[in-house]
């Protein structure tokens, strides 16, 4: 793209800001790479959709990608491990109980307010030098030569870059311009996110519970509250959505049962439509796709973040492994690209099969959900390779993920 004016020229332009945008320019940020970082909403602004209140399950190894990112520390002061995972079927026979102790490890994962992990990041990255950070700023046009990335912003600004990174979520524009199309799925369903109050203290406990209406996850957090994460059909969320607090408690309290006594508060509720959306690659010219931009998914298994994350931590290790080289030629996104397939394809699968297994109402398939949870609680193969699905299905973690420096011969960052 020689020839072309632009207001900012640098190696890598992220755009999107959010968790796994900023992630990724913080992990880059030890590299001697020239990074602009592009978000279209101030971090603290109440009108960011990534910070809000929506809760998010951590695994162990994102875990491990915060602290090799220096934020750590700050996200586990609000944060809540998980001792067990309970899953269970609302009239049905069979549970199944995953417990830390039993797996020999501290926790299962962690439980954030996204408000939280995203205050923490952009803490740390005004701190970066070598970083130029535009927001609020919206990228309007992205554009692809031989040579380069060409990102237009909406008050006439241009950055040239290298490399383009799509992190800017589903409906990517950055994706868009690079030509890479995404299929869509839709559930016909709806997530309805809030936080409640029980009247039993959670223990670190974390619920998945199937109910007829769609399954519920209530997650521990701080001051003995849950996140709530409940699917419903949008019609049945439109009209729940719409009760006063106390009917939409006791409805709640129907579907999810008495584990956590009574549920006595309920905060402000928000609602999300459900669908799979799977990029059409992860890499295009110059440009490379990652996070809810790649693939966004139900949240039924709490895998979409982590694999984001793992996204973010894969492309930061092929750009420090391969420093010298153009960060954007064919040849680097390839290797990134061939390294996330098997873990991103199977993770994907995964999920849409838990889905669509527990979305069934035919008898004989309802009958082998709790004949399957029965089996799977007497087997503690079974629950060992559960207890690490979150670090991935298949092919190495990236370093960041394992807890290992970004750069083994001299840390991660400057």
């Amino acid at each position: 793209m020689s020839g072309v004016t632009a207001d900012y020229d640098c190696d890598v332009a992220i755009v999107g800001g959010g968790l796994v945008g900023a992630s990724l320019a913080l992990a880059l940020s030890g590299l001697g790479l020239s990074i602009t970082l592009v978000e279209a909403v101030l971090p603290e602004d109440d009108a960011q959709p990534s910070f809000d209140t929506r809760t998010t399950a951590l695994s162990n190894g994102s875990r491990r990608v915060f602290e090799g990112l220096g934020v750590w520390e700050e996200i586990a002061r609000e944060a809540t491990a998980i001792a067990k995972i309970h899953i269970s079927e609302r009239g049905r026979f069979g549970s199944a109980v995953i417990d830390a102790a039993e797996q020999g490890i501290p926790a299962l994962g962690f439980v954030a307010e996204n408000r939280v992990m995203g205050r923490a990041l952009w803490r740390r990255l005004r701190h970066v030098t070598g970083l130029t950070l535009l927001a609020p700023a919206v990228v309007v046009t992205a554009t692809v030569d031989a040579s380069g990335s060409r990102l237009a912003l909406m008050d006439g600004r241009v950055i040239r870059a290298r490399l383009a990174v799509a992190a800017d979520g589903i409906a990517s524009r950055v994706r868009e311009g690079a030509g890479v199309g995404a299929t869509s799925t839709e559930y016909g369903q709806v997530a309805l996110i809030a936080q409640a109050t029980p009247g039993r203290a959670h223990q670190q406990v974390a619920y998945e519970r199937f109910a007829s209406s769609g399954p519920i996850a209530a997650l521990p957090i701080p001051d003995g509250r849950v996140g709530l994460i409940w699917t419903l059909e949008p019609s049945e969320a439109t009209r729940i959505l719409a009760l006063d607090d106390a009917p939409f408690l006791a409805e709640l309290q129907e579907a999810f049962g008495w584990r956590l006594g009574r549920l006595r508060a309920i905060s402000q509720r928000y609602a999300y439509p459900l669908a799979l959306i799977k990029a059409d690659a992860t890499e295009a010219p110059r440009t490379a796709i990652i996070g809810a931009a790649a693939q966004g998914m139900h949240p039924i298994a709490g895998q979409g973040f982590n694999l984001g994350l793992r996204d973010a931590a894969t492309l930061a290790e092929v750009l420090a492994d391969t420093l010298g080289q153009d960060p954007g030629s064919a040849a680097v996104l390839a290797r990134y690209a061939q390294w996330r397939r098997r873990d991103r394809d199977a993770i994907i699968g995964f999920t849409d099969g838990l889905v669509r297994l527990f979305s069934s109402r035919f008898a004989p398939v309802r009958f082998a959900r709790g004949l399957g949870l029965l089996l799977f609680d007497l087997s503690p193969t079974a629950k060992s390779a559960m207890s690490r699905l979150s670090q991935g299905f298949a092919g190495r973690l990236p370093r960041l993920a394992r807890g290992l420096p970004l750069l083994p011969d001299r840390g991660l960052l400057p």
